[in-house]
């Protein structure tokens, strides 16, 4: 135990200059005392104070945001709440949060740790860490360079969660939903809605045949790629059914109807995104579980609202700007995205800045998400213009032209100081930014040139 502790102490002080560090320049390091403590001592992750319950969600999208919507709704109620949303999700964020939770004799001052958790990462997590409750969002093609396929990021689960860990499983996701079989579990699932299909209508469907006979899946209704209730005609494996079923979704008032073991319960809609909606599902469903009252989280959940990192809008001289995030490298994230714009009401203009060029070294040059991404869904007549800022600006040309839209519609520019030159911000266009998850300093820059521009535009009048 004498390296335990000298791992503990040494990245308690590193911690404590690293605070002091992001106080007077711009230095993070958010997740270097875990790191320092598992270079220490590797077994750190096992030895170190833990409260009395842990909440691990993870999920190709959605995971942050239904992690942040656990802990703010367990705070709420009077939680003591241990997690890593000031750090990161990998192993090393994860002992720098659980660091955090405890005191130089290791003794936890948490009630619950809600950990969110890097997919790559289960392997170095879950070994050490046993959670009671896992939470995943669904289980997607991701980055190309990282999660090559869904089912590759299905096993590293199977074979590291605990037998004990009781699993909140996305009953839509017919891949997500047959996580750690022999485990008890929950599902939380979304009945059809109006604007659900009948058969999958994306580039990319990772779940197309049966995972026990190989037969055609049947959809009775799709919401996006193989996210939906499903049917093998051969065996008979069918989408689970939900514990908490989505039954309706009441937009002039802001409010989903749940039905739930003990009745149909009311919470407030945070949005009418797909993603959010399940994020929002999963998150009522681990509270429950939790020992939440249902009149609990929904009065927590009144109070909340989508990071603004991920979604926020601004009216600037009567032009609404929006701004969403499209996850770069994502297929799947951002083709929800494109189709969730194009079904939104009035006139647009789109700006996409879904590269990841920024990144540096950690950029990846492989750009064949472009082709797997759901252009076409910008085809739309209502999108009068899409501007692509960045340095790959003319591979996202070119993807646009193959999905059929007009080259007069499309504009390219490399940095974002010269948008204005190719927006038009007329009162009735709205502007969405679609931006890559780092890059929501695009859209704050943006926003600053079109409230100069407007305001010049006012001063004209």
């Amino acid at each position: 135990m004498l390296k335990f502790y000298f791992a503990l102490w040494v990245s308690k002080f590193s911690s404590l200059i690293f605070r002091i560090l992001a106080k007077v320049s711009s230095r993070k390091g958010t997740n270097l005392p875990g790191q320092i403590a598992l270079n220490i001592c590797p077994d750190f992750l096992t030895k170190v104070g833990k409260p009395e319950k842990i909440i691990a969600v993870t999920g190709t999208n959605g995971k942050t945001t239904t992690a942040n919507f656990v802990s703010n709704i367990l705070e709420d109620n009077g939680k003591r709440v241990i997690n890593n949303r000031a750090g990161s999700n990998i192993a090393s964020g994860i002992a720098t949060a659980l660091l955090s939770g405890v005191g130089l004799r290791n003794k936890t001052k948490g009630d619950v740790a809600v950990l969110e958790v890097d997919e790559r990462s289960a392997p170095r997590v879950f070994p050490y860490v046993h959670p009671d409750y896992f939470v995943i969002t669904n289980l997607l093609r991701d980055t190309t360079n990282r999660e090559p396929h869904p089912h590759f990021v299905f096993e590293l689960f199977d074979k590291s969660l605990p037998d004990t860990t009781l699993m909140v499983l996305n009953g839509d996701d017919i891949l997500a939903s047959r996580l750690k079989k022999d485990n008890k579990r929950l599902y939380y699932g979304i009945e059809s809605l109006d604007g659900d299909r009948d058969s999958s209508f994306n580039i990319i469907n990772d779940m197309r045949v049966c995972p026990e006979c190989h037969t055609p899946l049947e959809f009775s209704h799709v919401r996006y790629n193989h996210i939906g209730k499903v049917k093998c005609p051969s065996c008979g494996l069918c989408s689970p059914e939900a514990d908490f079923d989505l039954k309706a979704i009441d937009l002039k008032d802001r409010k989903i109807t749940v039905r739930e073991s003990d009745g149909d319960k009311t919470y407030p809609l945070i949005s009418e995104s797909s993603f959010h909606l399940y994020d929002e599902l999963a998150a009522i469903a681990v509270l429950r579980a939790y020992g939440l009252s249902s009149d609990e989280v929904a009065a927590s959940f009144s109070k909340l609202k989508v990071l603004e990192s991920r979604y926020r809008e601004d009216v600037i001289g009567g032009v609404k700007v929006v701004a969403h995030m499209a996850k770069g490298q994502t297929a799947p994230a951002c083709s929800v995205v494109f189709d969730h714009v194009r079904g939104l009401e009035g006139k647009k203009e789109i700006v996409l800045a879904i590269e990841d060029a920024h990144k540096n070294i950690h950029s990846s040059e492989n750009m064949a998400f472009l082709y797997d991404t759901d252009f076409e869904f910008l085809n739309d007549d209502d999108i009068e213009r899409i501007v692509v800022v960045g340095v790959r600006a003319k591979d996202i040309l070119c993807r646009l032209l193959i999905a059929g839209i007009p080259a007069e519609k499309i504009a390219t520019v490399e940095s974002e100081d010269d948008i204005l030159d190719v927006l038009e911000l007329r009162e009735g266009l709205d502007v969405y930014i679609l931006y890559e998850v780092y890059q929501i300093v695009i859209y704050n820059k943006i926003k600053a040139l079109i409230e100069r521009a407007m305001e010049g535009k006012a001063d004209e009048n």
